[in-house]
């Protein structure tokens, strides 16, 4: 069995939970009852690095928020699926989207609705305050917690073990 950091050589394509994950699990409800997100911008940094650097990303979510929406999107992620009632069925349809293989993918979830779509990833990650028996099946535990820059955790340590983190000038912008 090979450890944690072996096992990231082979990532090409992350996918990440939305709520929990990329936002803290607890969401203010802002006018009309509409929960409300708040994003963390090393996250984002890390996710339009890696986009960059050809790496795949996908973010599947219970949820839905048309502003985070509009964050991905202008981070330059183009596959968002939203409302999902069937994680394990949008994992699918985006490896075979992008031709990827089951191995060489990270997800990152936080609680049971991820559980069973973080057994078919290579590598299994959670937020520090990701529930216990998601933290149970997790190859690594991030120390940040949801929406504290656990994205930019799992993705650095990827593309610095890839020697793509701050390898050029275009690591250095935006």
């Amino acid at each position: 069995m090979t450890n944690f950091k072996e096992r990231l050589t082979g990532i090409d394509t992350f996918i990440f939970d939305m709520d929990g994950v990329l936002s803290y699990q607890t969401i203010p409800m802002i006018a009309g009852g509409i929960p409300g997100r708040t994003v963390n911008v090393r996250d984002g940094y890390a996710i339009q690095l890696a986009l960059r650097r050809d790496y795949n990303i996908a973010v599947i979510s219970g949820g839905y928020c048309d502003g985070y929406i509009k964050r991905l999107e202008g981070l330059g992620v183009v596959d968002i699926y939203m409302r999902s009632s069937s994680k394990r069925e949008q994992f699918n349809h985006f490896l075979a989207k992008c031709s990827a293989q089951k191995d060489s993918v990270l997800y990152m979830g936080d609680d049971i609705p991820d559980y069973g779509v973080m057994k078919m990833a290579g590598v299994a990650a959670c937020p520090a305050d990701a529930d216990s028996e998601i933290k149970a099946i997790s190859d690594y535990i991030s120390d940040k917690r949801g929406g504290e820059g656990c994205v930019r955790d799992v993705i650095e340590q990827v593309l610095r073990l890839h020697g793509k983190w701050m390898n050029d000038d275009e690591a250095h912008s935006w």
